[in-house]
């Protein structure tokens, strides 16, 4: 019971951070490219919005994305384990394949997520292991 109970707090956790990681993310953008005054959310205002993004801007978003999956796995690989990590970072990339596919980013953008991505989470989730401590006598 206790490893159920240490995997669920393991995922919350990496979850939790990834969440506040996208928010920084998020409240970056919003400063940088704001919205326009009259905007009421609609999707089709959402997609003219992403197609204005300055590129320098995206550039910047491939790296906090890649961050946001590594931070997540691994904070959640370091309190459970590898699977924890793994199912963690497999949320994230679905989000990101979400993402990326119902909004008119560039290209190069999408390919760079779906390539740093899945990398960072790799190497979140190997990273976050604990290493057994040897009892050497000395």
């Amino acid at each position: 019971m206790a490893i159920v109970i240490r995997c669920m707090a393991a995922i919350i956790a990496g979850m939790i951070v990834a969440l506040v990681m996208v928010v920084a993310v998020e409240a970056f953008s919003a400063v940088v490219h704001p919205v326009p005054p009259d905007f009421k959310g609609t999707k089709e205002e959402m997609c003219l919005h992403v197609e204005r993004y300055p590129p320098w801007i995206l550039a910047l978003v491939v790296p906090a994305w890649a961050g946001t999956a590594f931070a997540g796995t691994w904070i959640s690989g370091w309190i459970g384990n590898r699977k924890c990590a793994l199912g963690v970072g497999l949320f994230l990339i679905a989000a990101v394949v979400f993402n990326v596919s119902i909004l008119p980013y560039p290209v190069w953008f999408k390919l760079a997520n779906l390539l740093v991505v899945p990398t960072a989470v790799l190497l979140g989730s190997r990273l976050s292991t604990r290493r057994k401590e040897t009892i050497s006598s000395g």
